[in-house]
């Protein structure tokens, strides 16, 4: 009983934790990276597809974003895509592939960057708090009803303490991680 507790706990810390980093994966940093244009979704043939199926996305250089489309008539599809994204980036198209240029980012733009990812990393530690809440409440339920002893309950009560010091903990080092990566220049 009080293992599944803690387990249950600990999976939807690693959830919060796991959800911070494909957030941040989203938030460019003056490079190029391909996960930028992760849920676009192309009209293509009259069906929402994501991007990443119709075409290739390679990085050719630290700054540029290459889309090539497997199927050319779905270029066009493709362009009206990445304006509708609202990406604050403007792709080139030259007939045969999409060129997305990552503008260099300004020192006030880092320092931006750098409060968002505070606040989604803040998200996901209230996540976690979350977390431990319910299973403190799951604790105090098993100990009412019964099913644990209170010394179980208060080594129960220790053990969820730690899952959430140690998640807290790997949702600070994503995060100052991130925030590293934005402010190098």
């Amino acid at each position: 009983m009080a293992n599944t507790i803690v387990d249950q706990a600990q999976e939807m810390m690693t959830k919060a934790a796991d959800s911070l980093q494909r957030e941040l994966s989203q938030i460019r940093a003056g490079v190029a990276n391909p996960s930028i244009l992760r849920g676009i979704n192309v009209e293509y043939y009259g069906a929402e597809t994501p991007l990443n199926q119709i075409a290739s996305i390679t990085v050719p250089e630290a700054r540029v974003l290459l889309i090539t489309p497997f199927d050319k008539s779905a270029l066009k599809d493709i362009e009206q895509a990445l304006f509708a994204a609202d990406l604050g980036l403007t792709p080139a198209n030259d007939g045969s592939v999409i060129r997305l240029v990552i503008p260099a980012l300004t020192e006030e733009s880092r320092k931006d960057l750098a409060k968002e990812v505070k606040g989604v990393a803040e998200k996901s530690k209230v996540a976690v708090r979350s977390a431990r809440r319910d299973a403190m409440d799951a604790s105090k339920k098993a100990l009412k009803d019964g099913d644990l002893s209170e010394d179980e309950a208060h080594q129960l009560e220790d053990d969820i303490q730690k899952a959430t010091d140690a998640a807290v903990k790997q949702v600070d080092e994503i995060a100052a991680e991130k925030e590293k990566e934005l402010l190098t220049i």
